[in-house]
């Protein structure tokens, strides 16, 4: 269209909620142009042309952009938090809503719901961040040690230096033996792991390698659904096809093989399937897989020639009775040389969960298996451009992969603190099944691991309707009628993905327990009245 014909209107979804953009006409303008512009554009665009300079709009808009940024989502912090924002900030300036405060259970950040920080690894951190205090006599020699080591590892005996693009050879070097004594005793190669921003950088990265091709050879990433929305992001920047495998809600959020194998022979017939993807225990989920699903994964993987990826960011996070959390690594080398020399893997680790909760760092690591000499010289190169890891986050790792030993005078303090973050994780996984289960209307499976419940929701079919009406998906609806109403923001269950007809919601089980008791009535609460509401 010209500019004097004028723009009328253009619609974005986001996340299910339609939100329209005006565009207004401008009169007089004498230049063309071939994309829509915006008001702001096009007014100095009206100024250009009256000084007689040149009509142009921005180098960068929406319509010129990379689509495929454009159709990222990522749910965690999509609309539903930015309006949880805008609410806090409208707090701060005096406004009156019915509660006093937002409480953010849409996001696994322990430490911004009031679990305190570790000693050890502050204390050594402080030290690394500030080697003076290396002299104060309030540190315990353990800790003063570690520093010591971690610096002289560093440039210039500095956390503020670059590292190697792989990371600092010592501290994969303990995130090697690490893994041997997960593992017990399965060789674990320093050269194989690779130090990263976090895991979600490392599983970025590791998706970028792997995609490629075009039409039906494009790549094809099996994903669990529901997913945690990193991997649906990645696939949309990268232009990969996301191949949705479901989980079986009635049986706890288990895996079966025969969905595993329905998926991939459908895909086939539009893509490339080359790797599949598990988090283990699960996000948003909570399962723990046992060790025979473990098994029939990687058969699967080795006979339809796919790359595994292996998400393990909570493996200390088991609180279920007759639960236990099973390496991917482990279970693949027990399986014999079939299977520990021919699949391909990777699995990752971070210190943002367990119970040390340092989201901030952004610290963690893979470690690749089975990976072609030529390919992994191509990763190498690919981590390079970054430079390196954050150091103090690779110190941090280090710290969690090698910490105080039973002779270290550390070590009492520190055992007691990790067992009652575990402890107090644990008790919260089981109130949270127990209180949700008492209201009709909402069925929540056990939380068997990981820190969030994904529990489905019964809603009547006027507030369907009525989300329809309004452009959002039913259990968008829902959650932003709950945060409106009582300042509670979850993230609804359909920026996770689920099975076509249901509902739900993912809450983490971070609070403190008094709150998180709190939380948990003004939930069921409201369900109860929205129910009423919309019978």
């Amino acid at each position: 269209p010209t500019a004097r014909e004028g723009i009328t209107r253009h619609a974005a979804t986001n996340h299910g909620q339609r939100r329209a953009k005006a565009w207004r006409p401008v009169e007089g303008l004498n230049c063309q142009f071939s994309v829509r512009r915006s008001a702001r554009d096009i007014t100095n665009m009206s100024q250009q042309a009256a000084n007689g300079l040149p009509c142009r709009g921005k180098v960068l808009n929406l319509d010129n952009m990379n689509p495929n940024v454009r159709r990222v989502e990522y749910a965690v912090r999509g609309a539903i938090v930015q309006r949880a924002l805008q609410i806090d900030k409208e707090l701060k300036e005096g406004v009156k809503k019915p509660f006093t405060e937002v409480i953010k259970a849409n996001i696994g950040d322990a430490h911004a719901m009031g679990q305190k920080p570790i000693t050890f690894l502050r204390q050594v951190l402080a030290l690394c961040a500030y080697p003076d205090l290396l002299d104060d006599n309030k540190f315990p020699d353990d800790s003063k040690q570690r520093a010591r080591r971690i610096l002289e590892a560093c440039g210039g005996h500095s956390i503020g230096a670059y590292s190697s693009s792989q990371g600092i050879e010592c501290i994969r070097q303990d995130v090697a033996r690490y893994i041997e004594k997960r593992d017990d005793g399965i060789s674990s190669d320093p050269d194989n792991i690779y130090l990263a921003t976090g895991a979600s950088d490392a599983i970025v990265t590791m998706l970028k390698l792997l995609v490629c091709g075009k039409g039906r050879d494009r790549t094809g990433v099996m994903i669990s659904i529901p997913q945690y929305p990193l991997y649906s992001a990645a696939l949309a920047d990268l232009a990969a096809v996301q191949i949705n495998y479901y989980l079986d809600e009635d049986k706890c959020w288990s895996l079966d093989i025969a969905e595993l194998k329905r998926a991939v022979t459908a895909a086939r017939q539009h893509c490339n399937p080359r790797v599949i993807c598990i988090i283990n225990p699960g996000n948003p989920t909570g399962q723990v897989q046992s060790r025979q699903c473990i098994e029939d994964v990687i058969r699967f993987a080795k006979e339809e020639h796919l790359f595994l990826m292996a998400d393990e960011v909570y493996q200390d996070n088991v609180y279920a009775e007759g639960c236990k959390f099973h390496s991917f690594k482990r279970v693949l080398f027990e399986m014999g040389p079939e299977y520990s020399t021919t699949v391909e893997m990777a699995s990752f680790h971070s210190t943002s969960k367990c119970y040390m909760g340092e989201c901030g760092f952004r610290g963690g690591y893979m470690e690749v298996i089975n990976m072609d000499p030529e390919v992994k010289a191509q990763l190498t190169k690919l981590v390079s451009v970054r430079l390196c890891p954050p150091v103090p986050g690779q110190a941090l790792l280090d710290l969690v992969v090698n910490p105080p030993q039973p002779d270290e005078p550390s070590y009492d303090k520190f055992m007691k603190e990790r067992t009652a973050v575990l402890a107090a994780l644990a008790e919260k996984a089981g109130l949270t099944e127990q209180i949700f289960n008492t209201v009709p209307g909402i069925t929540c499976n056990p939380v068997q691991g990981a820190m969030y419940t994904f529990p489905r929701i019964t809603l009547p079919q006027k507030a369907i309707d009525k989300a329809k009406a309004e452009g959002q998906v039913p259990d968008m609806f829902y959650c932003m009628k709950l945060l409106e109403e009582e300042g509670i923001c979850l993230v609804p269950g359909s920026g996770f993905g689920q099975r076509e007809g249901t509902f739900h919601f993912r809450m983490t089980i971070l609070p403190p327990t008094e709150k998180l008791k709190f939380v948990l009535q003004k939930i069921s609460d409201f369900h109860i009245r929205f129910t009423q509401e919309f019978s």
